[in-house]
C-alpha cells in the first residue's frame, strides 16, 4: 500500500500526509473507527489506548477547530499532549526547521501534528523525524483529516458517498480542503463538481476526474451535497474577485441557489465561514440542510481514530 496507510489492519504505515495515496479500504477503515468513538467524544469520556504516549501539536498557521479536536482526541486516548507555538519557540531566532526536527527527535516525541503554510512541510518533517507525523494541513496542498471529517458526516446522513453528487464551490484554487475532498470523494465512488470564479480555478483542475463548473447554478443543479470554502485572502497575492458583495451575488450559498439542489440537500462548511461572502446565514444555520455543527463535532471522533490506527497499532 502507499504511503499513507493505517495501521495493522490495512497496511502499517506511519504518517498520515494527504488522501493521495490511501485506498478505500484505509477510509472505511478509519471512519468505521471514529463511529464507534462518537459516543465517547461527546461525552467527553476516556480511554487510555495512548497512554505514555507524547503528542506534540506544532501550527504555524492560525487555528481553532483543527488544533482544538487534535488536543481533544490525543487527550481523551490518554496521551500526554504538547502544543507548540512557533512565534515563542526557537524558531523565531532563526532556527531552520531541520534544526527543530533534530531536537524534536531528542525529546523523543511520540506524534508530530503540524500545520504549515507551505505546501510539502509534513512531508518533509516526516523524511527527518522518528515521530509519526500527521497532516494538519500544509498550504494549498492538503488538509487529509478534514475530508475523512465531512466524509463520515456526509455517510451518516446518508449511508454512502458512492452515487452523491457533490458540489464543492467557492475559493479552489487556495482550498487545501478541496483538493482532500476531491481526492476522497471521487476514490469513494462520488461524482464531484467544483465551481469558482475562472479566476480561482486551479490550473488542470480538469484533470483531477471532476466536473469543472464557473456557473455555480449550474453547479448545484440536482447536488445531494454542496460544500462552500471561504475566501482565502491571506494565499492571495492580488485580487482575485471585484468585491466580496459581487461574489456573493454569484458565488455566494443563499435560499435561492440552494433550491437548485436536491430537496435533501446537505449544505457544509469546514470553517471559519464568511458570511455574507461565501455563505448566506439563513442557509448556514438552516438544520434541516446545513450540518456545519455536525462536521465540528466530527472532528474529534475522527482525530482519535486517525491516533488509534497510526500510533496504537504499529
Amino acid at each position: 500500500m502507499a504511503e499513507g496507510g493505517f495501521g495493522r489492519r490495512i497496511g502499517c504505515r506511519r504518517h498520515l500526509l494527504g488522501i493521495a495515496g490511501l485506498e478505500p479500504r484505509a477510509i472505511a477503515g478509519v471512519l468505521d473507527l471514529a463511529e464507534t468513538y462518537i459516543s465517547l467524544a461527546r461525552q467527553g469520556g476516556a480511554r487510555d489506548v495512548l497512554r505514555g504516549r507524547t503528542v506534540l501539536n506544532l501550527f504555524f498557521e492560525s487555528s481553532t477547530r483543527t488544533r482544538t479536536s487534535f488536543e481533544l482526541a490525543a487527550k481523551r486516548l490518554g496521551a500526554d499532549v504538547i502544543a507548540m507555538s512557533p512565534p515563542a519557540s526557537a524558531m523565531s531566532k532563526g532556527e531552520s526547521l531541520l534544526d527543530t526536527a533534530t531536537t524534536l527527535n531528542a525529546m523523543a516525541i511520540d506524534v508530530l501534528v503540524v500545520r504549515h503554510d507551505q505546501s510539502g512541510t509534513a512531508a518533509l518533517l516526516a523524511q527527518n523525524v522518528d515521530a509519526t507525523v500527521i497532516n494538519a494541513g500544509d498550504g494549498a496542498h492538503e488538509h487529509p483529516t478534514q475530508a475523512l471529517v465531512d466524509a463520515l458526516t456526509i455517510r451518516r446522513r446518508r449511508g454512502t458517498l458512492a452515487g452523491l453528487t457533490v458540489a464543492i464551490c467557492g475559493d479552489v484554487m487556495h482550498s487545501r480542503v478541496a483538493r482532500s475532498n476531491v481526492r476522497l470523494m471521487t476514490m469513494m465512488g462520488s461524482r464531484v463538481r467544483i465551481c469558482a470564479p475562472p479566476t480561482l480555478l486551479p490550473a488542470g483542475a480538469a484533470a483531477w476526474g471532476v466536473e469543472v463548473f464557473t456557473d455555480m447554478r449550474a453547479a448545484l443543479r440536482g447536488a445531494d451535497v454542496v460544500m462552500m470554502l471561504r475566501l482565502q485572502r491571506e494565499r492571495m497575492t492580488r485580487s482575485f474577485v471585484p468585491s466580496a458583495r459581487e461574489y456573493f451575488r454569484f458565488y455566494g450559498l443563499d435560499p435561492e441557489k440552494l433550491t437548485l439542489a436536491k430537496p435533501d440537500a446537505l449544505v457544509m462548511h469546514p470553517g471559519p465561514m464568511n458570511r455574507g461572502v461565501e455563505i448566506d446565514s439563513a442557509v448556514a444555520d438552516d438544520l434541516a440542510h446545513s450540518v456545519i455543527e455536525e462536521q465540528v463535532e466530527m472532528g474529534v471522533a475522527v482525530r482519535m481514530a486517525v491516533l488509534d490506527l497510526l500510533v496504537r497499532q504499529v
